[in-house]
């Protein structure tokens, strides 16, 4: 389900002018094939890195943007100012630009050449003032775009722009993006639902709801023998409970459970969804809740959100595309309940079924239990503990007159207990600073009880996606306080009242 991102493409465009001469503008070109060329060779990029010729004029630059725009593959543009590139130049072009822009600000020279520096050299290479006037015009305008500094040999900054073109590769997912809410909200709860109007016109995807019999209709025509394929796929993978092998008296539950999963995989893609939800309180003509289908669909890339949370659902997705490739994991995820004990205070995470196997520590379990919620039979689920590491939580929250995106970054623990009670996958954390502030902090900003928790990003892809969006971010981290974060909150809610009156 999750592409592979060397698919996409992002332009490198050098900026410059013909005041220089053409020999000048030889070098500049030559000099940006160069560094294309050894970013590309670094192999740190998940997309392609494509050279284009150096932009001289508003009209060459009004046609490159309108070509990224109409270029399906390419997602962003890395802008260089090799020399001075006079800024007004650039305002046509940028106003029609609808890709994400990031300002590499660097010059092809990592030393400053003591001994040999001349007026020649100081012609060629402007950078330093250079990206200055670009800088301006994009704050002028105010463009929202990512602005990296340093050498482009420096592996800081490669990373940095590798961790732009994942952002921008989530991004582009996103246009035209399909959810489908598979049944309705969870009864009478606020959080999970939204404004799905407001989150189209904003983020490009769209949510519409299906009724769970056009699921049913699709898990009714699955076939024996795609169930025992699935199943032979099971038992390779996981290691089954006794009672679900062949044999076992809850094998017919197993065998429900590869119905469900074949019959909603087949569902999502006919329909092309990229995520979906479901309810525990909409399941009329399904044996159980959809839980290892849940689970490994994630695996595959869908979102999810549970009881009706597209937003979540949404942001797994993003999520997903953005760690595609990286080590650990991106899954739904719910605060469960608390360990307030003085000598460690922390988080358990968890949820009913519904947690991706791609934060597992080692080999998942397959079992079966009771769920006590939802009147249907015994769910299948898979059972596991995520492992210790740099980890954060992140939710959407449609706050009426924005969408806010609100972080909490937390250092995941083993799980060293057996829970022998508590059948489901979970994740155990410390949240920064602590549990009492980050709690405190989250409940303020007014986040969701679900959200997306994430072992393979960091907060910089997060804010760099909200920056792209133009929408508001918090984050809970170790330096937050809470007359500080109350404080935020409220200059937040100032600026976005005014925003769109400040370019009057």
């Amino acid at each position: 389900m999750l592409q592979d991102l060397k698919q996409y493409e992002v332009w490198f465009v050098t900026g410059s002018q013909h005041l220089y001469g053409e020999e000048t503008l030889k070098q500049v070109a030559e000099h940006s094939k160069t560094i294309v060329e050894e970013i590309s060779g670094s192999g740190k990029l998940p997309v392609r890195l494509v050279f284009k010729p150096v932009m001289t004029s508003p009209d060459s630059i009004y046609k490159l943007c309108q070509e990224a725009n109409n270029t399906e593959n390419c997602i962003g543009i890395v802008a260089w100012m090799h020399t001075f590139s006079p800024a007004k130049m650039w305002i046509s072009g940028l106003n029609i630009l609808q890709k994400p822009i990031c300002h590499l600000h660097t010059q092809f020279n990592q030393d400053i050449p003591w001994q040999s520096i001349d007026m020649d050299f100081m012609n060629l290479n402007q950078s330093a003032h250079g990206g200055r006037e670009f800088g301006f015009i994009n704050s002028r305008m105010r463009n929202n775009r990512k602005v990296i500094a340093g050498h482009w040999q420096n592996m800081e900054v490669i990373a940095q722009l590798a961790l732009w073109t994942r952002v921008t590769a989530a991004k582009y997912d996103w246009q035209g993006a399909k959810f489908a809410r598979i049944g309705d909200n969870m009864r009478q709860v606020a959080v999970t639902e939204g404004d799905k109007v407001a989150a189209e016109i904003k983020f490009g995807f769209s949510v519409n709801g299906y009724g769970i019999g056009d699921l049913v209709e699709y898990v009714n025509k699955i076939g024996d023998l795609e169930i025992e394929t699935l199943i032979a796929e099971y038992e390779d993978s996981y290691q089954l409970a006794a009672n679900l092998r062949k044999g076992g008296e809850q094998r017919n539950s197993l065998i429900e459970a590869a119905r469900i999963e074949l019959g909603l995989k087949a569902f999502l893609e006919e329909g092309n969804f990229k995520g979906f939800t479901d309810t525990f309180e909409d399941l009329h003509g399904l044996a159980q809740l959809p839980g290892i289908a849940a689970q490994r669909l994630m695996a595959q890339g869908y979102g999810f959100g549970g009881e009706g949370d597209w937003k979540t659902a949404a942001l797994v997705r993003a999520m997903k595309v953005m760690g595609n490739g990286l080590k650990g994991g991106n899954s739904f995820m719910e605060d469960y309940t608390y360990h307030f004990n003085p000598g460690g205070m922390q988080v358990l995470g968890a949820h009913m079924l519904e947690i991706c196997e791609s934060i597992a520590d080692g080999k998942p379990n397959c079992e079966i239990h009771p769920l006590s919620i939802g009147g249907k039979a015994d769910p299948v689920r898979l059972v596991f503990n995520a492992p210790a590491g740099n980890a954060l939580n992140a939710s959407i929250i449609d706050m009426g007159n924005r969408f806010r995106l609100l972080i909490n970054e937390v250092e995941a623990t083993e799980v060293k207990e057996d829970l022998p009670k508590l059948p489901v996958a979970r994740a155990l954390w410390n949240p920064m600073p602590n549990l009492k502030t980050a709690a405190e902090a989250w409940i303020l900003a007014g986040g969701a009880h679900h959200t997306c928790y994430s072992l393979s990003l960091t907060t910089e892809y997060l804010e760099d996606f909200a920056e792209m969006f133009d929408i508001e971010t918090l984050v809970i981290d170790k330096n937050t306080n809470i007359r500080d974060f109350k404080n935020q909150i409220r200059w937040n809610e100032a600026y976005y009242h005014l925003s769109n009156g400040f370019m009057g």
